[in-house]
């Protein structure tokens, strides 16, 4: 009776049913895999964000596929602070980041048809293409001691089929916090012209990096000409409020192929009108609260991150991996222990919660991931605990 797109045979893994029992029994945790920010305790202006979602324009109901042009505005003057010059109308509007990526699944492929994705990478995108009916197919991320985390182009150019239809990569990874760089991009724009494919960009943290950018990173890909380009952010990220809900997609690329991707975008977004008027309206005045809360952010990652290379540091099987940007933190562990063990011994030892690798899609043990984002009390405390537990 139901479409097997649903994955119905899902069970709770170990380490949920574990954080379960805890909860359950009223036994503290402390949570180092904490990454929303309402509860992670960063400070928004209540007042200021009060008063930008009372517009009274919002008596009537004017929709526009694409989105309400003087929140595209906005958005496109957030990009020139970020040296990028893009036009308003090269922006749609979606009511989150999942969202802009199931449009676009629409618009590239059919059933059966392929999505190239990083791996290790945020696993949100199985869920997403496989509402749509596609597939996912990996290709590696891999970690140099010199150069840090960096894509295998030759690889990613083999497992091209004639499936294919786009290439996704976010930038910076979510959890290797490595950002694209100039030359991945020059690379990625040549294996999509070669194979006539679409290119998906998501930046949600591209507003914290981590130390110096140096001449090969990026940035972001808007206005990028190599290849039919989807750059996509949203609010949840750019000013830590993921209840409100409101992300975009940027296009750039040949233009022939860019007028044919926003005719199709237009109608998909016109089909479902998701994004409410209210926070659409909130944009511009949103926006403008970003460097407050960028400023609060980026101090509480470097300063957690900084606790936890202490830490690590002399450890003779604990390492902490580079990272140029994101919200998380990547412990690389030299031992015998599978990841599940690992953490699950924290948990039920030391009541501290981190992340294995496997959640990530990491290939073979020893890798933990931790949310820079957790209040820096409890991530202290829980990376003391670790270092005690080690």
């Amino acid at each position: 009776m139901f479409s097997s797109r649903l994955p119905w045979h899902s069970h709770p893994n170990r380490l949920s049913t574990l954080r379960a029992a805890h909860e359950q029994a009223g036994e503290p945790i402390l949570d180092l895999t904490e990454s929303n920010p309402t509860a992670a305790g960063i400070r928004i202006d209540q007042a200021a964000m009060a008063a930008a979602l009372a517009d009274p324009s919002l008596r009537r109901y004017h929709p526009d596929p694409c989105g309400a042009k003087p929140a595209r505005q906005a958005i496109a003057a957030y990009y020139r602070r970020h040296g990028r010059t893009v036009s308003p109308a090269s922006i749609i509007l979606t009511a989150s980041t999942s969202e802009a990526y199931a449009f676009l699944f629409k618009l590239l492929a059919d059933p059966g048809d392929e999505i190239m994705v990083l791996q290790p990478s945020y696993p949100l995108l199985a869920s997403l293409a496989g509402l749509e009916s596609l597939r996912l197919v990996p290709y590696p991320l891999r970690y140099h001691d010199t150069t840090g985390w960096r894509i295998d182009l030759e690889r990613l150019r083999n497992l091209i089929s004639t499936r294919t239809r786009g290439i996704a990569v976010v930038s910076p990874n979510n959890p290797t916090g490595s950002f694209l760089t100039t030359a991945e991009l020059a690379g990625l724009n040549a294996i999509c012209a070669d194979f006539g494919l679409a290119l998906i960009v998501d930046e949600v943290f591209l507003d914290f990096p981590h130390g110096p950018a140096g001449d090969e990173r990026l940035g972001s890909a808007v206005g990028n000409g190599g290849a039919l380009t989807f750059v996509l952010s949203g609010l949840s990220k750019v000013v830590c409020l993921p209840q409100l809900k409101l992300s975009w997609i940027q296009i750039s690329g040949p233009t022939e192929l860019c007028a044919q991707a926003r005719e199709g975008l237009e109608l998909i977004a016109d089909t479902f009108l998701s994004v409410g008027s209210l926070v659409q309206a909130a944009v511009p005045a949103l926006l403008d609260l970003q460097p407050a809360i960028v400023k609060q952010v980026r101090e509480r990652l470097d300063a957690n991150h900084a606790t936890l290379a202490e830490a690590v540091d002399g450890h003779p099987r604990t390492r902490l991996l580079t990272r140029e940007g994101g919200w998380y933190a990547l412990l690389r562990v030299d031992d015998d222990m599978d990841d599940e063990e690992r953490v699950c011994r924290l948990l039920a030892e030391e009541r501290v919660l981190v992340h294995p690798g496997y959640f990530y899609d990491f290939i073979g043990d020893g890798h933990l991931i931790l949310s820079l984002l957790t209040p820096p009390a409890i991530f202290g405390e829980g990376v003391g605990r670790m270092r005690g537990h080690w």
